[in-house]
């Protein structure tokens, strides 16, 4: 159950704050996308962030942080649109570390969980960039209490 719960939270995170704003893709030859009809040998953007806060697949609480969203998939989440959640990539380009990071964001929470509970510092700005990937500019300070 706790788990499945710190999945529901790593997926909201991810949908709020994708680790790559936008990737581009290479058209190798001439395809229909939606009502769109895409020329070969171009570069087509996609933009991440764009498609994680759009409220006509989100809904209108899409800025909102709302983990049980995912609580009936990503299928559910997304009104049928798998694709819209692309936070590591999809399909034969998805980053190689994909599920390493998950599985190592799922231990070392449970690692800190296990003795710790945290609040935010009251210092805590928030202010998430992009160098290379998504990341807080001034760092997360929280404060650890021992359990």
């Amino acid at each position: 159950m706790v788990l499945m719960q710190m999945g529901l939270i790593i997926n909201e995170s991810l949908r709020l704050y994708a680790p790559a704003s936008a990737i581009t893709r290479r058209v190798d030859r001439e395809v229909r996308l939606g009502k769109l009809n895409l020329p070969a040998n171009i570069d087509f953007f996609v933009p991440i962030l764009a498609l994680h806060h759009d409220p006509q697949i989100w809904g209108e609480d899409v800025h909102l942080f709302k983990p049980e969203r995912f609580s009936e998939g990503v299928a559910k989440a997304t009104n049928d649109n798998t694709a819209a959640f692309l936070p590591f990539g999809m399909g034969p380009r998805t980053c190689v570390g994909f599920s390493f990071a998950i599985i190592e964001a799922k231990i070392a929470l449970t690692m800190i969980l296990q003795r710790y509970s945290f609040t935010l510092s009251p210092a805590y700005v928030h202010s998430p960039v992009q160098i290379l990937t998504t990341r807080p500019q001034y760092g997360v300070q929280v404060i650890l209490h021992p359990l």
